[in-house]
Protein backbone atom coordinates (compact mmCIF):
# COMPACT_ATOMS: atom_id res chain seq x y z
CA UNK A 1 0.00 0.00 0.00
CA UNK A 2 2.76 2.68 1.05
CA UNK A 3 4.28 1.99 -2.54
CA UNK A 4 1.29 2.49 -4.44
CA UNK A 5 0.40 5.84 -2.57
CA UNK A 6 4.72 6.57 -2.34
CA UNK A 7 4.70 10.92 -3.29
CA UNK A 8 9.42 10.14 -3.78
CA UNK A 9 11.33 7.93 -2.29
CA UNK A 10 12.92 10.91 -0.05
CA UNK A 11 10.77 13.05 1.20
CA UNK A 12 13.13 16.59 2.04
CA UNK A 13 11.78 19.15 4.78
CA UNK A 14 13.68 22.24 4.25
CA UNK A 15 14.91 23.75 1.09
CA UNK A 16 17.75 25.51 2.54
CA UNK A 17 21.61 24.64 1.65
CA UNK A 18 21.47 21.77 3.61
CA UNK A 19 18.39 20.37 2.74
CA UNK A 20 19.38 21.47 -0.96
CA UNK A 21 22.65 19.04 -0.91
CA UNK A 22 20.66 16.37 0.49
CA UNK A 23 18.26 16.02 -2.07
CA UNK A 24 21.73 16.39 -4.99
CA UNK A 25 23.27 13.23 -2.87
CA UNK A 26 19.58 11.03 -2.97
CA UNK A 27 19.06 12.03 -6.51
CA UNK A 28 22.68 10.88 -7.27
CA UNK A 29 21.91 7.80 -6.31
CA UNK A 30 18.82 6.92 -8.43
CA UNK A 31 15.77 8.30 -5.71
CA UNK A 32 13.44 10.38 -6.09
CA UNK A 33 13.13 13.11 -4.00
CA UNK A 34 10.30 15.44 -2.48
CA UNK A 35 11.41 18.80 -0.85
CA UNK A 36 8.86 20.34 1.78
CA UNK A 37 9.51 24.15 2.48
CA UNK A 38 7.09 26.83 3.31
CA UNK A 39 9.03 30.06 1.77
CA UNK A 40 11.55 30.69 -0.49
CA UNK A 41 13.89 28.44 -1.47
CA UNK A 42 17.10 29.42 0.06
CA UNK A 43 15.38 31.66 2.26
CA UNK A 44 15.97 31.49 5.97
CA UNK A 45 20.02 31.00 7.42
CA UNK A 46 21.33 30.43 4.18
CA UNK A 47 20.06 33.30 2.86
CA UNK A 48 21.63 35.57 5.88
CA UNK A 49 24.99 33.24 5.75
CA UNK A 50 28.38 34.90 4.38
CA UNK A 51 28.67 31.42 2.73
CA UNK A 52 32.41 31.58 3.36
CA UNK A 53 33.99 28.18 2.64
CA UNK A 54 36.64 27.18 5.12
CA UNK A 55 38.38 24.38 6.81
CA UNK A 56 38.06 24.19 11.01
CA UNK A 57 41.55 23.37 12.40
CA UNK A 58 41.82 21.98 16.56
CA UNK A 59 43.25 25.81 17.01
CA UNK A 60 39.85 27.14 16.28
CA UNK A 61 38.39 25.04 18.70
CA UNK A 62 36.69 22.77 16.14
CA UNK A 63 36.92 18.75 17.44
CA UNK A 64 38.79 16.58 14.47
CA UNK A 65 35.40 15.23 13.81
CA UNK A 66 34.43 18.59 12.51
CA UNK A 67 37.64 19.47 10.82
CA UNK A 68 37.35 15.97 8.77
CA UNK A 69 33.76 17.08 7.75
CA UNK A 70 34.98 20.54 6.69
CA UNK A 71 37.98 19.35 4.91
CA UNK A 72 35.88 16.35 3.06
CA UNK A 73 33.17 19.04 2.25
CA UNK A 74 36.09 20.97 0.56
CA UNK A 75 36.52 18.18 -1.76
CA UNK A 76 33.04 17.89 -2.97
CA UNK A 77 32.65 21.82 -3.41
CA UNK A 78 35.88 21.41 -5.24
CA UNK A 79 34.63 18.64 -7.33
CA UNK A 80 31.20 20.66 -7.62
CA UNK A 81 32.70 23.19 -9.09
CA UNK A 82 34.68 21.17 -11.65
CA UNK A 83 31.71 19.46 -12.97
CA UNK A 84 30.63 21.98 -14.95
CA UNK A 85 31.53 25.48 -16.86
CA UNK A 86 28.87 27.28 -15.53
CA UNK A 87 29.29 26.46 -11.94
CA UNK A 88 31.45 28.99 -10.60
CA UNK A 89 29.88 31.73 -12.23
CA UNK A 90 25.67 30.31 -10.52
CA UNK A 91 27.61 29.74 -7.54
CA UNK A 92 29.47 33.52 -7.51
CA UNK A 93 32.55 31.28 -6.79
CA UNK A 94 35.16 33.82 -5.69
CA UNK A 95 38.77 31.87 -4.05
CA UNK A 96 39.37 34.38 -1.88
CA UNK A 97 41.45 32.88 0.58
CA UNK A 98 41.01 33.95 4.31
CA UNK A 99 43.36 36.54 5.96
CA UNK A 100 42.84 35.56 10.30
CA UNK A 101 44.34 39.11 11.59
CA UNK A 102 46.92 39.33 14.30
CA UNK A 103 46.47 42.52 16.30
CA UNK A 104 49.24 41.73 18.99
CA UNK A 105 52.06 39.37 19.75
CA UNK A 106 49.56 36.86 21.54
CA UNK A 107 47.26 36.56 18.28
CA UNK A 108 50.56 36.14 16.21
CA UNK A 109 51.71 33.31 18.04
CA UNK A 110 48.21 31.69 17.88
CA UNK A 111 48.51 32.48 14.21
CA UNK A 112 51.55 30.11 14.45
CA UNK A 113 49.98 27.28 16.12
CA UNK A 114 47.06 27.38 13.84
CA UNK A 115 49.44 27.27 10.43
CA UNK A 116 51.82 24.57 12.38
CA UNK A 117 48.33 22.06 12.67
CA UNK A 118 46.77 23.15 9.10
CA UNK A 119 50.26 22.29 7.69
CA UNK A 120 50.07 19.17 9.68
CA UNK A 121 46.93 18.55 8.09
CA UNK A 122 48.07 19.16 4.35
CA UNK A 123 46.15 22.43 4.50
CA UNK A 124 48.19 25.02 2.68
CA UNK A 125 48.69 27.64 4.97
CA UNK A 126 51.30 30.66 5.05
CA UNK A 127 52.48 33.30 7.87
CA UNK A 128 52.50 37.16 6.82
CA UNK A 129 54.80 39.47 8.77
CA UNK A 130 53.05 43.02 9.43
CA UNK A 131 54.85 44.42 6.52
CA UNK A 132 53.23 41.85 4.01
CA UNK A 133 49.87 41.85 5.59
CA UNK A 134 50.32 45.68 5.31
CA UNK A 135 50.66 45.02 0.88
CA UNK A 136 48.41 42.38 0.85
CA UNK A 137 45.08 44.35 2.51
CA UNK A 138 46.41 48.05 2.46
CA UNK A 139 43.14 49.30 3.81
CA UNK A 140 43.79 47.61 7.16
CA UNK A 141 44.77 49.97 9.76
CA UNK A 142 48.98 50.76 10.95
CA UNK A 143 50.38 48.41 13.81
CA UNK A 144 49.08 45.21 13.55
CA UNK A 145 51.55 41.78 14.11
CA UNK A 146 50.52 40.26 11.14
CA UNK A 147 48.16 37.21 10.02
CA UNK A 148 48.11 33.98 8.67
CA UNK A 149 46.73 33.23 5.29
CA UNK A 150 44.58 30.36 4.13
CA UNK A 151 44.85 30.16 0.69
CA UNK A 152 42.82 27.37 -0.57
CA UNK A 153 39.48 29.03 1.25
CA UNK A 154 36.54 30.73 -0.50
CA UNK A 155 33.17 32.34 -1.00
CA UNK A 156 29.56 31.11 -2.20
CA UNK A 157 26.09 32.93 -2.76
CA UNK A 158 24.63 30.41 -1.00
CA UNK A 159 20.59 30.53 -2.31
CA UNK A 160 21.90 30.74 -6.12
CA UNK A 161 23.60 27.56 -4.72
CA UNK A 162 20.33 25.66 -3.31
CA UNK A 163 18.60 26.11 -6.16
CA UNK A 164 20.98 24.67 -8.77
CA UNK A 165 21.68 21.61 -6.26
CA UNK A 166 18.07 21.34 -6.04
CA UNK A 167 17.49 21.39 -9.58
CA UNK A 168 19.92 19.14 -10.63
CA UNK A 169 18.03 16.88 -8.03
CA UNK A 170 15.00 16.99 -10.29
CA UNK A 171 13.40 17.72 -6.57
CA UNK A 172 9.71 18.33 -6.73
CA UNK A 173 9.42 21.52 -4.58
CA UNK A 174 5.83 21.22 -1.91
CA UNK A 175 4.93 24.49 -0.23
CA UNK A 176 3.84 23.75 3.01
CA UNK A 177 4.14 23.63 6.70
CA UNK A 178 4.90 20.41 7.70
CA UNK A 179 2.49 19.19 11.03
CA UNK A 180 3.91 15.68 11.45
CA UNK A 181 5.77 12.77 10.49
CA UNK A 182 4.86 8.92 11.78
CA UNK A 183 7.14 6.98 9.92
CA UNK A 184 5.86 6.38 6.48
CA UNK A 185 4.77 10.21 5.46
CA UNK A 186 4.39 13.59 6.41
CA UNK A 187 1.43 15.34 7.24
CA UNK A 188 1.19 19.06 6.42
CA UNK A 189 -0.92 21.92 8.02
CA UNK A 190 -3.17 21.70 5.05
CA UNK A 191 -4.10 18.43 5.68
CA UNK A 192 -2.10 16.97 2.42
CA UNK A 193 -0.06 13.63 3.55
CA UNK A 194 3.40 13.19 1.58
CA UNK A 195 4.54 9.54 1.46
CA UNK A 196 8.35 8.40 1.12
CA UNK A 197 10.90 5.59 2.20
CA UNK A 198 12.26 8.16 4.52
CA UNK A 199 12.06 11.46 5.55
CA UNK A 200 15.10 13.87 6.07
CA UNK A 201 15.13 16.93 8.64
CA UNK A 202 16.78 19.82 7.27
CA UNK A 203 14.75 22.40 9.06
CA UNK A 204 17.58 24.70 10.66
CA UNK A 205 16.30 25.65 13.77
CA UNK A 206 12.55 24.62 13.18
CA UNK A 207 13.72 21.11 13.67
CA UNK A 208 13.44 21.44 17.69
CA UNK A 209 10.16 20.99 17.48
CA UNK A 210 10.22 17.31 16.63
CA UNK A 211 13.62 17.21 19.09
CA UNK A 212 13.71 17.16 22.90
CA UNK A 213 13.89 20.49 24.70
CA UNK A 214 17.53 22.04 23.99
CA UNK A 215 18.77 20.23 21.27
CA UNK A 216 18.80 23.22 19.58
CA UNK A 217 19.66 27.04 20.16
CA UNK A 218 19.09 30.33 18.25
CA UNK A 219 22.19 32.78 17.60
CA UNK A 220 21.02 35.44 15.93
CA UNK A 221 23.62 37.36 14.06
CA UNK A 222 23.54 41.12 12.48
CA UNK A 223 24.64 41.48 9.08
CA UNK A 224 25.53 44.73 6.52
CA UNK A 225 26.88 45.18 2.84
CA UNK A 226 28.31 47.93 1.04
CA UNK A 227 27.34 49.76 -2.38
CA UNK A 228 29.80 48.64 -4.88
CA UNK A 229 33.37 50.04 -4.50
CA UNK A 230 35.70 47.81 -6.59
CA UNK A 231 39.01 46.68 -6.09
CA UNK A 232 39.31 47.53 -2.57
CA UNK A 233 39.68 44.46 -0.53
CA UNK A 234 41.17 40.86 -1.76
CA UNK A 235 40.57 38.48 1.02
CA UNK A 236 38.14 37.25 3.58
CA UNK A 237 39.37 39.38 6.68
CA UNK A 238 39.03 37.63 9.88
CA UNK A 239 40.16 38.89 13.24
CA UNK A 240 41.89 35.59 15.52
CA UNK A 241 39.42 37.22 18.31
CA UNK A 242 37.13 35.16 16.28
CA UNK A 243 38.11 32.00 17.46
CA UNK A 244 37.77 32.97 21.25
CA UNK A 245 34.10 35.08 20.86
CA UNK A 246 32.36 32.33 18.09
CA UNK A 247 32.47 29.33 20.79
CA UNK A 248 31.43 31.86 24.30
CA UNK A 249 27.74 30.33 25.17
CA UNK A 250 27.12 32.43 28.13
CA UNK A 251 27.44 36.46 26.10
CA UNK A 252 26.82 38.19 23.33
CA UNK A 253 29.65 39.11 20.78
CA UNK A 254 30.68 41.21 17.61
CA UNK A 255 34.06 40.58 15.96
CA UNK A 256 35.57 41.68 12.63
CA UNK A 257 34.91 39.64 9.77
CA UNK A 258 34.66 40.82 6.24
CA UNK A 259 34.57 39.67 3.17
CA UNK A 260 34.76 40.82 -0.47
CA UNK A 261 31.60 40.10 -3.22
CA UNK A 262 32.45 39.58 -6.65
CA UNK A 263 30.48 42.77 -7.73
CA UNK A 264 33.33 45.21 -5.23
CA UNK A 265 30.63 45.13 -2.58
CA UNK A 266 32.10 44.60 0.79
CA UNK A 267 29.73 42.12 3.27
CA UNK A 268 30.21 43.06 6.77
CA UNK A 269 29.90 40.63 10.19
CA UNK A 270 29.82 39.13 12.75
CA UNK A 271 27.69 39.27 15.72
CA UNK A 272 26.09 36.43 18.31
CA UNK A 273 23.28 36.99 20.26
CA UNK A 274 22.26 33.82 22.16
CA UNK A 275 18.74 32.49 22.34
CA UNK A 276 17.79 34.94 20.52
CA UNK A 277 15.45 34.32 17.48
CA UNK A 278 13.56 37.12 15.79
CA UNK A 279 14.68 38.40 12.76
CA UNK A 280 14.42 42.26 14.13
CA UNK A 281 17.83 44.45 13.61
CA UNK A 282 19.21 45.33 17.32
CA UNK A 283 20.91 48.88 16.89
CA UNK A 284 23.05 48.85 19.42
CA UNK A 285 24.50 45.02 18.46
CA UNK A 286 24.68 46.63 14.54
CA UNK A 287 26.37 49.79 15.69
CA UNK A 288 29.20 48.01 17.77
CA UNK A 289 30.06 45.74 14.96
CA UNK A 290 29.99 48.05 12.34
CA UNK A 291 32.81 49.81 15.02
CA UNK A 292 34.59 46.77 15.08
CA UNK A 293 34.96 46.61 11.40
CA UNK A 294 35.83 50.12 11.43
CA UNK A 295 38.68 49.70 14.07
CA UNK A 296 40.37 47.25 11.40
CA UNK A 297 39.58 48.98 8.55
CA UNK A 298 39.47 52.86 9.08
CA UNK A 299 38.18 53.27 5.29
CA UNK A 300 34.77 52.14 5.62
CA UNK A 301 33.44 54.94 7.62
CA UNK A 302 33.65 56.46 4.26
CA UNK A 303 31.55 53.90 2.38
CA UNK A 304 27.63 54.08 2.21
CA UNK A 305 25.96 51.01 3.27
CA UNK A 306 23.52 49.26 1.28
CA UNK A 307 21.59 46.95 3.70
CA UNK A 308 21.65 45.53 6.61
CA UNK A 309 19.45 42.30 7.83
CA UNK A 310 19.87 39.34 10.66
CA UNK A 311 20.34 35.65 10.18
CA UNK A 312 19.69 32.78 13.06
CA UNK A 313 22.26 30.24 13.31
CA UNK A 314 21.20 26.99 14.90
CA UNK A 315 23.14 25.71 16.81
CA UNK A 316 23.41 22.16 18.71
CA UNK A 317 23.71 22.25 22.40
CA UNK A 318 27.24 20.95 22.44
CA UNK A 319 28.26 22.94 18.87
CA UNK A 320 28.30 19.87 16.34
CA UNK A 321 25.75 18.99 14.27
CA UNK A 322 23.05 16.51 14.39
CA UNK A 323 23.63 14.34 11.25
CA UNK A 324 22.12 10.68 11.82
CA UNK A 325 19.33 8.66 12.48
CA UNK A 326 16.81 10.76 14.65
CA UNK A 327 16.32 9.43 18.40
CA UNK A 328 12.83 8.97 18.85
CA UNK A 329 10.95 9.09 15.19
CA UNK A 330 11.85 6.17 13.06
CA UNK A 331 12.39 6.42 9.63
CA UNK A 332 13.28 10.07 10.54
CA UNK A 333 17.16 11.10 9.44
CA UNK A 334 18.52 14.74 10.80
CA UNK A 335 20.74 17.40 9.37
CA UNK A 336 20.61 19.98 11.60
CA UNK A 337 22.66 22.13 13.99
CA UNK A 338 25.55 23.13 12.17
CA UNK A 339 25.23 27.21 13.47
CA UNK A 340 27.78 29.49 11.24
CA UNK A 341 29.04 26.05 8.92
CA UNK A 342 26.47 24.93 7.64
CA UNK A 343 27.37 26.52 4.05
CA UNK A 344 30.49 24.79 4.63
CA UNK A 345 29.98 21.68 5.36
CA UNK A 346 26.49 20.89 3.40
CA UNK A 347 28.20 18.94 0.34
CA UNK A 348 29.84 16.34 3.01
CA UNK A 349 26.68 16.37 5.38
CA UNK A 350 24.66 15.10 2.89
CA UNK A 351 27.47 12.53 1.60
CA UNK A 352 26.95 11.03 5.54
CA UNK A 353 23.36 10.94 5.56
CA UNK A 354 22.90 9.49 2.57
CA UNK A 355 25.77 6.93 3.64
CA UNK A 356 24.06 6.11 6.83
CA UNK A 357 20.17 6.34 5.83
CA UNK A 358 20.97 3.65 2.85
CA UNK A 359 23.32 0.98 5.08
CA UNK A 360 26.46 2.48 3.24
CA UNK A 361 29.71 2.47 4.86
CA UNK A 362 30.52 5.98 5.85
CA UNK A 363 33.70 7.84 4.83
CA UNK A 364 33.99 9.73 8.22
CA UNK A 365 33.11 8.87 11.40
CA UNK A 366 29.58 9.57 12.49
CA UNK A 367 29.71 9.26 16.30
CA UNK A 368 30.11 12.72 17.23
CA UNK A 369 27.32 13.64 14.75
CA UNK A 370 25.06 11.07 16.27
CA UNK A 371 22.07 12.78 17.47
CA UNK A 372 21.51 9.78 20.02
CA UNK A 373 24.46 11.33 21.56
CA UNK A 374 21.70 13.70 23.41
CA UNK A 375 20.00 10.52 25.41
Amino acid sequence: MIKQRRTADVLIVGAGIIGAACARAYARQGLSVCVIEPAAIGGGATAAAMGHLLVVDDESGGADAEFQLTRRSQQLWRQWLLESAEHPAQAEYQACGTLWIAADAEEMALAERKQAWLIAHAVQAEMLSAAELARAEPLLRPGLAGALRVPGDARVYPPKVAARWLAEARAVMIEGQVLSFDGNSVLLADGRRLWGALTVLCAGLAAQAWLPPGWLTPKKGQLAITQRYPGLLSHQLVELGYIKKAHLSDQDTVSFNVQPRPGGQILIGSSRQIGRSDRELDPAVLKDMLGQACAYLPGLRDLSLLRCWTGVRPASRDGQPLIGAHPQLPRVWLATGHEGLGITTSLATAELLAELSLGAVPQLDARSFSPSRFL
